[in-house]
């Protein structure tokens, strides 16, 4: 820049010297009052000077700026997002959005007066969630669908100790592979009869990790109020605390053997003392209740569960399994009984058009663009489950039996197929047909077998 200003004044007193039309006169006499190219060259350094000083504090001002200035996102892998420049401060908007539609035959009596034939905002979910202070994630997911307001998740999670987070509040218990796994990225729009034998949302804490061993080992252990089997629970309802633990290992990840290298196997268990009313109730797919306490039935003592449970994936080819087993002490009047609920699903899928199958949703290569013929992606997937009521439930008299086996089945069989249809990363349409054979539930015998076919348009962003 410097030699730029030297170069103008050479030839800007040059041309001076040489036309007096331009600048100086040709004179034989001293101009006092005409500036020596010294005093001209001086003035236009200390020019320079200022301008490069002026430009210094824009660069200083912008980049002041810069450390404080929001950045807003949007993409379709973390919705909307405005965060801090170090990212310390960081708050994403979500959404989740499920239009169903539902028609189910086999209704448990002529009398019934559920319609079970309906569309129905299934979810509709606004999800906030973000960090503050670097350190402390945070969630918050209310809920209304069905045409009702529910809380889903709500707590903070403490990052400090990458290896032993602390998560507080309100989250899914750390039980189920099924009822773990996204909303959005089940391989069906209903869970599986196992299922019904996993607590849902509780209020607690638990300490947890998915980064151990290179990413190889996750776990999670905690404390909770203790949720009933297929319940959600708000509140510590007899002062009994429950303790959950879940591990899960994938120990050939990242080995570059592709044959094993999807494989993840895992162990889940809860344990706790239950006193008071249970709130329990078995639903199938098409969301009917199929087994129930009798009025005046209470949880008295411990409650334990297991599971065992996996999750593989070999290219397109993705496999899930669960078995759940829910042992709790009941009682209705002087008729105690220990029982033993026993359910298990295997579900598997296969996506047609080659992308990879995976537990948290399949991710199109050619995401749908009918101008260009790109149909996204599509995944087929097939189901069979089963959950078996302990014997013991319908032992003694009408007056004191835990459950009635003319309106409560002792047993229930469910196989399903359908399709997954993922128009993007964000759009999903799914078909599934489910039929369920019951073993009792009805005073002439079985009951009625339920046929379901679920339909699902889906946004999640």
């Amino acid at each position: 820049m410097k030699a730029y200003g030297l170069l103008t004044i050479i030839i800007f007193t040059g041309l001076n010297f040489i036309s007096p039309n331009i600048g100086i006169a040709e004179s034989n006499e001293p101009n006092t009052t005409t500036k020596t190219l010294e005093e001209r060259l001086a003035e236009l350094e200390q020019k320079q000077k200022i301008l490069e000083r002026q430009l210094e504090i824009e660069r200083e001002a912008s980049a002041e700026k810069a450390k404080t200035t929001p950045i807003i996102t949007a993409n379709s892998k973390d919705g909307f997002s405005i965060k801090s420049p170090s990212n310390d401060f960081v708050l994403r908007f979500r959404g989740l959005i499920q239009a169903d539609s539902r028609f189910v035959s086999g209704k448990k009596d002529s009398t019934a007066t559920t319609n079970d034939d309906t569309f129905l905002l299934r979810r509709l979910r606004p999800i906030f969630e973000g960090t503050v202070w670097k350190d402390i994630d945070f969630k918050f997911v209310p809920d209304f669908g069905g045409g009702t307001t529910a809380l889903q998740d709500a707590y903070l999670d403490f990052k400090y100790f990458p290896k032993a987070k602390l998560q507080v509040g309100r989250f899914k218990v750390p039980f189920g592979i099924e009822r773990l796994q996204s909303s959005a990225d089940t391989l069906f729009t209903e869970l599986a009869l196992s299922s019904n034998l996993t607590p849902n949302y509780d209020v607690g804490a638990a300490l947890h990790s998915e980064s151990l061993f290179n990413n190889k080992l996750s776990y999670a252990i905690g404390i909770f109020n203790g949720a009933a089997d297929n319940a959600s629970s708000d509140s510590d309802v007899d002062g009994n605390k429950e303790y959950a633990g879940r591990i899960f290992a994938q120990p050939w990840k990242d080995s570059g053997n592709s044959l094993i290298e999807g494989l993840g196997v895992g162990f889940a268990t809860t344990l706790g003392d239950k006193t008071g009313t249970t709130s329990s109730t078995y639903k199938t797919v098409g969301q009917q209740t199929f087994f129930k306490y009798n009025s005046g039935v209470v949880a008295d003592g411990q409650h334990t569960r297991y599971s065992p449970q996996l999750y593989y994936h070999y290219g397109s080819f993705g496999l899930l399994g669960e078995y759940v087993l829910s042992e709790q002490n009941v009682k209705r009047g002087t008729n105690s009984q220990s029982l033993k609920n026993k359910a298990w699903q295997v579900a598997a899928s296969y996506v047609l058009t080659g992308e990879s199958a995976s537990y948290k949703g399949v991710k199109p290569k050619n995401p749908f663009d009918p101008k260009t013929g790109k149909l996204g992606a599509f995944e087929l997937v097939g189901r069979m489950s089963q959950l078996n009521i302990d014997d013991n439930a319908f032992a003694g008299s009408t007056a004191s039996a835990i459950a009635s086996s003319s309106t409560s089945a002792n047993a229930a069989t469910a196989w399903g197929m359908g399709i997954n249809w993922y128009l993007n990363n964000n759009v999903k349409a799914s078909l599934d047909y489910e039929q369920t054979a019951f073993s009792g539930g009805s005073s002439s015998g079985d009951r009625q077998k339920e046929r379901a076919i679920l339909a699902r348009v889906q946004l999640s962003f």
